[in-house]
């Protein structure tokens, strides 16, 4: 079979020692997957091992101090999997600590991603191979092959990772960048009016809001999310509008841990002196990966069926018991929530773990199975998108915006029009008209949310 075109050139522009162009083995759904994984960037091909050579010397010839990296490996049994370091490779023998390094394997279509186990390095940054955490080696010894050293930075599997073939076929390592183009949709993908006039309709429909039951005086909204995901700063953020000024009334900000360690009911006023709003939101201790860590799962069911207290002080190891006495009294609709709000950072949706995936998995079945309506907040949007970042109307045409909703919704089982882009209040000192309008149009939809469970309910 003769060569293409393509490939005769780009063999013969080797031979001659002119500009060399590599022609990468990822695919590009895969690579446009890999490039989710890091928000808004572009990989370039620096250093192909079947071309370059194994040896730690090539790797480094082509790979040294040119930013962050995305490793790329592959071998026979058709496993792909690697690792992304954000700190430049430079031979300093120092050891490197890097919270944004990451392996990852590609399981079925989907990458799956493995953080750094926290306190451990990122790797040693000598003249050897790559490496992760300096217990996972590619091009170990010079040579075509992955090594597991059976270090603890990293939760590895190696049979689920690479199928325990540890010779390599292939190894790449690509330059990655901030993407300066930010695609973006002809028209928008969903319709928002920026305007004065739509905010004080927000809030005036907000204010008017009547629960359907009349029994119901105010809607319960139940805040759910892993740690620094923005739970409490969304309570901020509407108090904020509300109050006509930033304000910080819940415990935000961020922590490895939890910093809310109580169930916490925040009923929201008109201004200072003004009515109480229709509404409470209810704040939750963080969701985290590790059982007997963050918020317990059968804590969720009781404060869905009404039995926690305002301030309950959450204990990790040991779920909510009910007062006997209390909990014999059947509980009245205007106690238990009517609407569960998700709340997921979209800078790491794609780094959510299986088992994070899993808990949420096991408390949608539950409020599932008690009928009760359920959104997803995605925050932080202007993190995770430059264009975003630049203009909060940008939103609802940028299509890795638009790309993250979806995989929000895949991974979490909801539907994309339940999922509900923000951004909150952070580090501003002011109140701003755009931000004010996606949080208040996220809250009327909650709140039309809860109606429709009141409505089932009766």
């Amino acid at each position: 079979m003769k060569a293409s075109f393509k490939e005769m050139r780009q063999k013969k522009q080797v031979r001659d020692g002119t500009v060399e162009s590599l022609t990468s083995d990822l695919t590009e759904e895969k690579s446009k997957q890999l490039r989710a994984l890091l928000g808004n960037v572009e990989l370039s091909l620096l250093y192909k091992a079947s071309v370059h050579g194994y040896k730690a010397s090539a790797f480094h010839q082509r790979c040294d101090r040119q930013g962050p990296t995305l490793l790329v490996a592959y071998n026979s049994s058709g496993y792909i999997f690697g690792g992304y370091t954000s700190v430049d490779y430079a031979q300093s023998g120092q050891h490197i600590t890097d919270e944004d390094t990451f392996i990852f394997s590609f399981q079925g279509k989907i990458p799956v991603c493995i953080k750094i186990n926290s306190g451990y390095n990122a790797r040693l940054d000598d003249a050897g191979g790559p490496n992760f955490g300096q217990q996972l080696y590619f091009c170990y010894n010079n040579q075509p092959v992955v090594y597991n050293s059976g270090g603890n930075a990293f939760s590895i599997n190696t049979a689920t990772m690479y199928g325990n073939d540890a010779q390599l076929s292939e190894c790449e390592v690509y330059k990655v960048e901030q993407s300066s183009q930010v695609s973006t949709e002809e028209k928008p993908w969903r319709n928002v009016l920026w305007t004065a006039e739509r905010k004080d309709e927000l809030m005036e429909m907000i204010r008017n809001h009547k629960p359907v039951v009349a029994s119901v005086s105010r809607v319960r909204i139940l805040m759910i999310g892993p740690v620094g995901a923005g739970k409490s700063s969304f309570f901020n953020s509407i108090n904020s509008i509300f109050m006509s000024r930033i304000t910080s009334k819940a415990m935000s900000g961020s922590a490895a841990t939890s910093l809310t360690t109580q169930f916490r009911t925040y009923p929201v006023k008109d201004g200072r002196e003004g009515k109480l709003l229709p509404f409470v939101l209810c704040d939750t201790m963080g969701l985290e990966e590790q059982s007997g860590a963050g918020l317990d799962i059968e804590d969720i069911s009781s404060i869905l069926q009404g039995h926690v207290p305002d301030r309950y002080k959450f204990n990790p190891t040991t779920p909510f018991k009910p007062d006997e006495q209390k909990s014999s009294r059947p509980v009245s609709l205007q106690e238990k929530i009517h609407c569960v709000v998700y709340v997921i950072d979209a800078t790491k949706i794609s780094l959510m773990s299986d088992k994070l995936q899993e808990k949420l998995a096991s408390i949608r079945r539950k409020v599932n199975s008690l009928g009760i309506s359920q959104i997803v907040l995605m925050t932080k949007v202007d993190e995770a998108c430059p264009l975003v970042e630049e203009n909060l109307q940008s939103l609802y045409v940028s299509s890795y915006i638009k790309t993250k909703v979806q995989e929000v919704s895949s991974r979490l089982g909801v539907p994309v029009s339940c999922v509900l882009p923000v951004k909150n209040y952070s580090q501003e000192l002011e109140l701003e008209l755009n931000c004010d309008v996606l949080l208040l149009s996220a809250l009327q939809q909650m709140l039309n949310f809860a109606d429709d469970y009141l409505d089932d309910a009766c």
